[in-house]
């Protein structure tokens, strides 16, 4: 019986001084948290993949123990995806932000990459990728992992030694190839050879600062060329990439591809014509 009425533990205490004075801290709180991983995903139209997407990310997620939130941008769908999205939301930490109109692929990136970063803490960390199932969520640790090695931006690469692409369309892979030639000769940046890839970890305070040097043309671009848009901003901030290797698993891809290769590929040109004016 004695046990029903034990007084609970006092905080533990102790009495520290410095230049300011003495202070006193409660050892029982932690120091220290670990970072986050806020995952920014743009969606159009993804019912048929979103489930299993999501799916797999909170399997990975449980596996590796990290810290995670998910944001959703649903860029005006026609289908399910909202509903969806609002379904799995009591089973993971998942944020729905919805477009009442279309308005493409770079306004989408754009409103995902500031609600992650309105949500982030300095040390935390902002994934992008795709909502079609074609990116491995598996590959999210090693990412992050090389950010906390030193990198500040991660690009999951289709050239990086191991990595691949499966049953991607012959239009496509002539579109990445070529971007990375064009890249290389006008724009090379040390730790890139995959300058198109949506999928990519950064530091939180990286994107934060290049909000605050651009505003809302952080993301200028409106279609697919806004990855590449990124990119050539943050090589101007003076940031450190890295890569890891990607296996783009597109026999996996839930729908139709949204992607109108050749006026990406017009979109790009132009992209890269302005960045060159304008200098390097």
């Amino acid at each position: 019986m004695d046990d029903l009425f034990r007084a609970e533990p006092e905080p533990q205490v102790s009495e520290s001084s410095g230049p300011l004075g003495s202070h006193v801290v409660d050892t029982r709180a932690p120091r220290f948290r670990p970072a986050k991983v806020f995952l920014a995903l743009p969606a159009y139209n993804e019912q048929e993949a979103l489930p299993e997407l999501l799916e797999r990310i909170g399997e990975s997620f449980a596996d590796t123990g990290l810290p995670y939130e998910v944001v959703v941008v649903d860029d005006g769908s026609t289908d399910n995806t909202a509903q969806i999205v609002s379904q799995l939301s009591f089973q993971m930490p998942l944020h729905l932000v919805q477009h009442q109109q279309n308005q493409g692929l770079g306004t989408t990136i754009r409103d995902a990459l500031r609600e992650a970063v309105d949500r982030a803490g300095e040390r935390d960390i902002i994934v992008t990728m795709d909502a079609d199932n074609t990116h491995p969520p598996g590959l999210i640790d090693r990412m992050v992992r090389m950010i906390h090695e030193g990198c500040d931006v991660v690009i999951a690469s289709r050239f990086e030694s191991g990595g691949c692409a499966v049953g991607v369309p012959i239009e496509r892979h002539f579109l990445s190839v070529g971007a990375r030639l064009l890249f290389t000769v006008l724009f090379p940046t040390r730790g890139v050879r995959d300058y198109t890839s949506g999928f990519r970890a950064y530091r939180a305070s990286v994107i934060r600062q290049g909000f605050a040097d651009h505003g809302d043309a952080f993301v200028g671009e409106k279609g697919f060329s806004c990855m590449a848009d990124i990119l050539l901003k943050l090589r101007k901030q003076g940031v450190l990439f890295g890569e890891a290797p990607l296996r783009l698993r597109y026999d996996r891809k839930g729908g139709a591809s949204k992607m109108q290769v050749f006026k990406t590929i017009w979109l790009t040109l132009k992209l890269l014509t302005r960045h060159r004016l304008r200098g390097r």
